[in-house]
């Protein structure tokens, strides 16, 4: 039988989501591409198992997290089961609904009938009655937004979600959702943008926005799915997600201009005792402004490192300047 670790909660720091009583761990676990039915189960127990040892409660999925679809809510409604049963009011549970799930004109979107659908199998998957969070993956330009924030709204009310969150919605967008939720009694808690040192679009009004509404945010690719770690160095190595046939993750994706960057983020890293993985997660979680970063892992040391980085969430001021200037060619922040 499991036994969590009695220190769990000392080292990692915990935030509060926008104005709402929930605390977040500063890292969060991604179940995106390694929990599906192709890999390894007691590798991705023990994966699991030390993430929550390392003071992770959150655990974030979609119902389309795998490959195939559904499958890594299958993994962790067993981890859940066998390791986890007892300790559910000390776990965070996050999913999705919006992109292509199933066959037909019903799988995919915002409309009612698909995300309470999708919840349904979600719940059944995971043998849960209740999930924390529940997201809109992505905003429907098709479907009356009233009618995707009154499903989420729904999803509350049942009992089948504790509260609602949105993903890839704009600015605009993301204001215009939350005054509809706010009318409807289901406050906003979260918005998770794609975020990362390589990918700053949330500081184009996103960010803002969330300040603004009192609303969490969570970044997920904060690590460009690889690209700021130490694997690409030396360019794209054979093996790697960028040299495969990945869809996500193209070779045009690491040009040399940007490993020259990347080294250089990687000598300011060493000088702050850090590896590139942690430099990037702490960038993204600098100041307090992003609530968590999701993190994936395909082995404990790879999480085990990652987790290393709330040691160092501290920044100078001069080592901001230095990063902007690697990352823009200029000394000066975006919004």
């Amino acid at each position: 039988m499991y036994l969590p670790s009695a220190d769990r909660y000392t080292a990692m720091p915990y935030r509060r989501t926008g104005r709402s009583g929930l605390l977040l761990p500063a890292l969060s676990l991604g179940l995106w591409h390694n929990f599906g039915g192709d890999r390894n189960p007691e590798e991705q127990g023990r994966i699991l198992r030390r993430a929550f040892d390392l003071g992770i409660t959150h655990f974030d999925l979609a119902n389309n997290y795998g490959p195939p679809p559904g499958s890594a809510e299958l993994t962790f409604g067993r981890a859940l089961k066998t390791d986890f049963a007892r300790l559910r009011d000390e776990i965070v549970v996050s999913t999705k609904a919006g992109y292509d799930m199933w066959d037909g004109p019903y799988g995919e979107w915002g409309s009612r009938k698909y995300l309470r659908s999708s919840l349904d199998q979600s719940l059944r998957r995971l043998g849960l009655e209740y999930v924390d969070i529940f997201y809109s993956h992505r905003f429907d330009p098709e479907t009356p937004l009233e009618e995707t924030m009154g499903a989420l709204d729904t999803a509350v009310r049942q009992g089948k979600a504790l509260y609602v969150g949105l993903s890839n919605y704009s600015a605009e967008q993301t204001r215009e959702a939350a005054a509809i939720l706010r009318d409807l009694g289901t406050p906003l808690l979260i918005h998770q943008p794609r975020y990362s040192m390589l990918d700053r679009r949330p500081e184009d009004g996103l960010l803002g926005a969330l300040d603004e509404l009192g609303t969490g945010s969570i970044a997920y690719s904060p690590l460009e799915q690889g690209i700021l770690t130490d694997r690409y160095l030396n360019g794209i190595p054979a093996g790697s997600r960028a040299a495969g046939d990945s869809p996500f993750l193209t070779p045009d994706a690491v040009p040399p201009e940007l490993v020259d960057r990347l080294r250089a983020l990687d000598a300011l890293a060493k000088e702050r005792g850090q590896s590139l993985a942690q430099l990037a997660l702490a960038w993204v979680l600098r100041g307090g402004r992003v609530t968590s970063a999701v993190v994936g892992a395909s082995s404990v040391a790879q999480l085990e490192n990652n987790v290393e980085t709330v040691r160092n969430l501290e920044f100078a001021e001069e080592e901001l300047a230095r990063i902007e200037q690697l990352l823009t060619g200029t000394g000066t922040g975006r919004g």
